[in-house]
């Protein structure tokens, strides 16, 4: 199996920045690929078995799924609101085209059934406030049940204001039985930048009893951590820079379900959240980086 931690540019193949599939990490279902495309350059791609979720980092495209056509109205930044996004079914033929260029994120999962091409706008993503304080994070849900339908992958974006921890407290998702559904899952993160440069944030995984995993590991913009099993946070923004990641999730169970266990030693901090209010700096919206999309 490759490294846990995936630095920018390791993972990178031809067009994509970075590409991690099942065979790349060592497991069955989860894939990722960042493609990053020049004005007037498009990129085609077979699904073969995976579903894809096509979203925008930064800039706009037109989508061909099939003879479905779609426009994708993409955004300026991850940390300009949410992206439209694209659904391809597995067994399609993909096509992705950028008048201006753009970096796209192709979210995947291997599945056996095939769904028709769909098409989510931005306005009906749901946008979550998790947690509180200094705990306060964005949660983007584009790609969880009920939201967008899909065989099997599950993904959505957090946003954690510099200084705060985000998947906190750390949780797991490594066994089928009630109350938790076995996920693979990859992070891929994008950090602000301060004043003199690119940023910095913090990624910690541990293990169980039958499960060996210990990242702590310092991340910044285009690196990726992989989790097969274990416990994962805190996702920690350094002060002076905003943190996001895109979390990709997929497994073996029946039910699409994302569904977590606490580690029990800080399961309590939840109950701290009563009486805090949630960051003031969220949600981070496109008026909050100058009005662009």
């Amino acid at each position: 199996m490759t490294d846990d931690v995936l630095r920018s540019g390791e993972a990178a193949n031809g067009p994509f920045s970075l590409e991690i599939t099942p065979a790349v990490a060592g497991w069955e279902f989860s894939g990722l690929r960042v493609l990053e495309l020049a004005a007037g350059r498009s990129e085609q791609l077979d699904t073969g078995d995976s579903e894809v979720m096509v979203l925008s980092l930064g800039g706009s495209a037109d989508v061909t799924v099939d003879d479905h056509a779609f426009s994708l109205e993409g955004r300026h930044s991850v940390f300009a609101g949410p992206s439209d996004v694209v659904y391809a079914p597995r067994d399609a033929s993909l096509t992705i085209a950028s008048a201006d260029g753009g970096r796209f994120a192709l979210a995947s999962a291997v599945c056996h059934e095939r769904l028709e091409p769909a098409y989510l706008p931005k306005g009906d993503v749901p946008v979550e406030m998790r947690g509180a304080g200094q705990s306060s994070r964005q949660v983007n849900n584009f790609g969880v049940p009920g939201v967008l339908d899909a065989v099997n992958i599950i993904a959505c974006e957090v946003l954690t204001p510099g200084g705060n921890w985000s998947s906190y407290p750390p949780h797991k998702h490594d066994e089928e039985r009630e109350g938790e559904t076995r996920l693979e899952e990859i992070y891929y993160f994008e950090v602000a930048d301060g004043p003199n440069g690119p940023g910095i944030g913090f990624q910690r995984v541990y293990g169980h009893e039958g499960a060996d995993i210990d990242v702590s590991a310092e991340v910044r913009s285009g690196d990726a951590v992989l989790i097969p099993h274990g416990w994962h946070g805190p996702s920690i923004a350094a002060p002076g820079y905003d943190l996001y990641y895109l979390n990709v999730m997929a497994g073996p169970g029946d039910e699409r379900a994302w569904l977590i266990c606490d580690d029990p030693a800080h399961t309590w901090i939840r109950d701290t959240w009563a009486d805090q209010s949630v960051d003031p700096r969220l949600p981070f919206t496109a008026e909050s980086f100058g009005g662009e999309a």
